[in-house]
């Protein structure tokens, strides 16, 4: 049936309150600076390039997501950005500082739990504040505070095991946040929980992060989660890892579970997983016969 065919919009083409707040994104400081980014590892059989010129921009309080197939280097990436591995060539500039290094500035939440086993949850985020040189009244005092923004002030004396995923990966993002981090960099976050839980994270982050002055750089593999959080999408290419396009996301905020299935929604979709829309794509139901131009009839 050519009804089951749904013509897809160009993801190019904004709405006017997505253009207009994509041009009030424009207008901030570009907080974090990448440019020809490259990236060789030494290997018995010689040398290989993890990342090959490599260069963007994003901007204060801006939410990228980062994707692409395995091998395309976005966890080389995210422990360069991390100051945990140096690269080859380029530059990576923080606020237009160079990184050298591990630092404060980068809050990092990564797909496995970890938080302290021994510490309790509020122990967990009061301990980077501690190190910072904080006293121990005003880490616990702020650790709290951080801690009732993730929706876990019931649970601030429980350990880790005591604690579902959803919660653990809530007092992780808490503790990365205590340390009020210029970016907070995300290493496929929720990779490891079950689909309900993992929307329900997604909301969460969205709620934090429209009440934090926070920069969010969010390594996915899950094009839907990619669509459902982010401004902007950028997609790598691999063999070398290399910056394929960075897409302007065409779905208006605030985001619904039910724009899942709208036809811009699908369209950014297709267009990260590395199809070119405008095209048509089948409805929920539909056989692939019903794809075919049915001509007159």
């Amino acid at each position: 049936m050519s009804a089951s065919v749904l013509e897809l919009p160009d993801y190019r083409e904004l709405a006017p309150e997505v253009a207009a707040r994509f041009d009030k994104i424009s207008e901030r400081p570009v907080i974090l600076e990448v440019r020809n980014l490259n990236k060789v590892f030494e290997s018995a059989e010689g040398p290989r390039q993890a990342l090959k010129e490599l260069s963007f921009e994003v901007r204060r309080r801006e939410f990228v997501t980062v994707i692409g197939p395995s091998g395309c280097g976005k966890s080389t990436l995210i422990r360069m950005l991390a100051g945990l591995d140096e690269q080859s060539s380029g530059q990576i500039l923080l606020d237009g500082r160079e990184v050298s290094g591990p630092g404060p500035d980068r809050g990092m939440v990564f797909q496995g739990y970890t938080l302290f086993p021994w510490l309790t949850v509020k122990k967990n985020v009061m301990f980077g504040l501690e190190i910072g040189g904080h006293s121990e009244a005003v880490a616990e005092s702020e650790a709290l505070q951080w801690i009732e923004m993730v929706g876990l002030g019931s649970f601030a004396n429980a350990y880790p095991n005591q604690l579902s995923g959803g919660m653990k990966q809530r007092v992780a993002i808490a503790r990365a946040l205590a340390n009020k981090p210029r970016i907070l960099i995300m290493d496929e976050p929720f990779g490891a929980l079950d689909a309900q839980t993992r929307c329900q994270m997604q909301s969460h982050l969205i709620q934090i992060w429209r009440q934090v002055d926070v920069t969010i750089l969010f390594i996915t593999h899950d094009l839907e989660e990619a669509c459902y959080l982010s401004d902007r999408i950028m997609v790598l290419g691999s063999n070398p890892g290399h910056l394929m396009e960075f897409i302007r996301n065409p779905v208006p905020r605030p985001r619904s579970d039910e724009q899942c299935l709208s036809p811009v929604f699908l369209s950014v979709k297709k267009k990260a997983g590395g199809v070119d829309p405008p095209g048509p794509i089948l409805e929920p139901g539909a056989t692939a016969e019903d794809s075919h131009d049915p001509g007159g009839g």
